[in-house]
């Protein structure tokens, strides 16, 4: 007997991205996934935002009102989310064509498995793929699903990862103080009760652009990660890999591809 794919829910956090949500948004409606739930949670945008929002009432919903930043607008639209897995994906980012249908379908040939991530290219403001060396470096890792690795560098790409409904009541929401690495804090507290899954596929499309976190300022996004990582290796030689390692793409990043 043929199972019946999991309800999954997206949602989307938003603020001031009116250049680039209605990408973001065909990229999950036009996944046609026979089960989806859709939330986009805006912060109060001012650019527009909200004509187009407007566009797709009744093929997802939203709210526009003040928050208290990414993580705060995750939490809520994953209060209100009812899937069985739940993911979200920022107002720049974008899913690629078939990714829901193959983590639905991961998640029935795999039940045992709580979390998974897949492959993710990067783009630039104009959806060309970019920093290839950095995807291949990325996708290396990814092939270990270590933990002990993923203290040292986050090879674990956000817009391609899913969690089962259990991993939230388990391990909670995400924590609304960070500003940066929020992703990989989760991923963190996440791994150290669940073993990764890795579905050797590109799932989505990480998208850097001067006003993106990631594009503004890679040192604060390695900062963060390194206060994160203090939280959860109590060893000296794990945080010295750790800032090493750091160090190391910081150099990579501004000798070759300008990025401060």
């Amino acid at each position: 007997m043929e199972q019946t794919l999991p309800k999954i829910s997206i949602v989307t956090p938003s603020l001031n991205q009116a250049k680039f949500i209605e990408q973001t948004i065909l990229s999950v409606l036009n996944q046609d996934y026979p089960d989806l739930e859709y939330f986009v949670i805006d912060g109060g945008s001012t650019d527009g935002t909200l004509e187009i929002l407007r566009k797709f009432e009744g093929e997802l919903s939203w709210i526009s009102e003040p928050d208290n930043g990414q993580s705060n607008a995750i939490n809520k639209g994953l209060r209100m989310a009812t899937g069985q897995v739940l993911a979200y994906l920022n107002s720049d980012d974008m899913y690629l064509p078939g990714a829901l249908q193959k983590v639905g379908e991961f998640f029935i040939k795999n039940p045992e498995a709580s979390w998974l991530t897949g492959k993710c290219r990067i783009i630039n403001i104009d959806g060309v793929e970019i920093r290839r060396f950095i995807t291949i470096y990325k996708n290396f890792w990814l092939l270990t699903r270590n933990y002990q690795v993923l203290l040292m560098l986050d090879f674990i790409s956000q817009p391609a990862t899913f969690w089962q409904r259990k991993v939230l009541e388990m391990v909670g929401f995400f924590d609304e103080e960070l500003q940066y690495a929020m992703d990989y804090e989760y991923s963190l507290r996440v791994g150290k009760q669940f073993d990764l899954y890795f579905l050797n596929e590109y799932l989505s499309a990480f998208r850097i652009h001067p006003s993106s976190k990631a594009g503004s300022s890679a040192n604060a996004q390695f900062e963060s990660d390194l206060r994160i990582v203090r939280n959860f290796s109590p060893s000296r030689f794990q945080l010295l890999l750790h800032t090493l390692h750091n160090k190391l793409v910081i150099n990579f990043y501004r000798h070759f591809l300008g990025v401060n």
